[in-house]
């Protein structure tokens, strides 16, 4: 069986990412054991975290698929044979934390002074301004992986350099204001991005 993006691109599955991975990782020189882990890997070990301490319950969605090809070798059993992942209509994470909705996306990048506006859709941007009319907490978790460093902006900050772009302004979001208007994550072990901690300062959730 074999998935697709809606790209056209091959799907790998996790196992053989995991594989290359590794051989990848020991051909490198790391700073930190962890390091060279995507942000969805960190996000998603976060996240379990929260739910074995019971502090939240926050999960990745799923992304939609459309099945395209299917065998039925016996009446009784059905083999897909091709499908492709559908772009999300939404954002990646989503969940509750002391009675508070939670949304978020994560998005990484290998620039070093800026991040491209280009790695969100419009129908994202149109998700989160939604969540924000309706007094959900919503931001992004950029990272730029050249140098391991992980911030979270708010999303009402994020939809003013949208609309900058929208009106003719620059592209990307510059690490300056990522720095000025976010907040920076560092890195643990235990949750290994402790955005909740962020969280609790902005709206004073302690």
């Amino acid at each position: 069986m074999s998935f697709h993006y809606p790209n056209g691109k091959k799907f790998v599955p996790e196992q053989k990412q995991a594989v290359l991975k590794n051989r990848n990782k020991k051909e490198k020189d790391f700073t930190y054991s962890n390091r060279g882990m995507t942000l969805e890997e960190d996000l998603n070990e976060t996240n379990e975290y929260y739910l074995l301490s019971g502090k939240a319950v926050i999960h990745k969605k799923p992304t939609p698929v459309q099945i395209v090809n299917v065998d039925y070798p016996r009446r009784s059993a059905a083999v897909i044979k091709e499908a492709y992942f559908k772009q999300a209509s939404t954002t990646d994470y989503n969940g509750v934390y002391k009675g508070k909705y939670i949304d978020f996306e994560a998005k990484e990048t290998k620039f070093t002074t800026s991040f491209p506006l280009s790695n969100f859709h419009e129908h994202q941007i149109k998700h989160m301004t939604h969540v924000v009319a309706q007094g959900g907490i919503c931001f992004v978790i950029l990272r730029f992986s050249s140098v391991e460093e992980v911030y979270l902006l708010e999303a009402i900050h994020l939809l003013q350099f949208w609309e900058r772009m929208n009106s003719g302004g620059r592209k990307s979001i510059t690490k300056e204001e990522i720095i000025q208007n976010g907040h920076h994550i560092p890195l643990g072990y235990q949750p290994r991005i402790d955005y909740i901690k962020i969280i609790d300062y902005l709206y004073s959730l302690t």
